[in-house]
């Protein structure tokens, strides 16, 4: 994608929450003030008092499949906010398709492998994250630890401060900024159906004591009646089956669950 097309990407997520808070609520996620649900403007969900919360001001939409938008959540302000994220839907599409379809050769499987786990039916989130600046950064995370329960997740960071880190080995290292470019994360799905084969990486936020960050970040998930299981082309005597079968909906309900007690939905289904 072209350097001014991502910065118009990063500018109407910047103008969107520049907006008077009364306007912002007006695509609160929080149904008359009482109904939670995923779509919209706020916070993440509270499932309990003893839940850590993150500092972090989040805006969930589904763009795909069209038919599930629900154009009363996107904004009218900025003007140019819903062209953009239509045009950067299909753009972070056909990304996803390439990616999907080279990570499908890899395991000699055919190239539209898993560019078919995303039918019709799959869902793709969008969700503009917004991160002030905290006076306390070593006391809250931006966001806590976790892994996406996505088949890929692709974000988009904001190149004016750091703040994603990755974990491996118990060690959480920066990832580093590259202007202009899009991060690619395997998420929960994608390792069960490789059978391990790909990992989905355990991934935090931290906070900046000087600095807001902002991202955007698209959410590619299976149809949730569809069934999260190993390959069966990549399960033999020599690479038993370490994943057992959940329905996606399930397994995003868990997730939910899991990250709000800051473990690991993947956990939960390893055999």
């Amino acid at each position: 994608m072209e350097q001014s097309f991502l910065g118009e990407v990063m500018k109407v997520t910047r103008e969107f929450y520049k907006l008077p808070l009364e306007e912002k609520q007006k695509y609160s996620n929080f149904v008359d003030g009482k109904e939670f649900r995923l779509e919209g403007y706020g916070n993440d969900m509270v499932i309990s008092e003893k839940q850590t919360l993150d500092w972090c001001d989040r805006f969930y939409l589904v763009v795909e499949p069209e038919s599930r938008r629900l154009y009363t959540l996107w904004p009218t302000q900025p003007t140019s906010f819903r062209d953009i994220l239509c045009e950067y839907t299909a753009r972070c599409r056909e990304v996803t398709n390439l990616v999907l379809e080279n990570l499908a050769k890899i395991l000699n499987l055919h190239e539209n492998y898993f560019v078919n786990m995303l039918d019709e039916n799959a869902m793709t989130y969008a969700r503009f994250n917004y991160y002030p600046h905290c006076p306390k950064p070593d006391q809250v995370f931006g966001l806590k630890p976790h892994s996406d329960a996505t088949v890929i997740t692709i974000v988009f960071i904001d190149d004016t401060v750091s703040g994603l880190q990755l974990q491996k080995e118990g060690v959480w290292y920066n990832v580093p900024i590259i202007p202009n470019a899009l991060l690619v994360n395997m998420g929960d799905a994608m390792e069960i159906r490789s059978n391990g084969f790909f990992k989905s990486p355990v991934h935090r936020v931290v906070t900046n004591a000087e600095k807001e960050r902002l991202s955007v970040v698209m959410f590619y998930s299976m149809d949730p009646e569809r069934e999260i299981e190993p390959a069966p082309e990549l399960v033999d005597e020599k690479n038993p089956r370490r994943y057992r079968t959940i329905k996606t909906k399930d397994y995003i309900t868990e997730i939910s669950k899991t990250f709000a007690r800051g473990t690991l939905a993947i956990d939960t289904v390893k055999i």
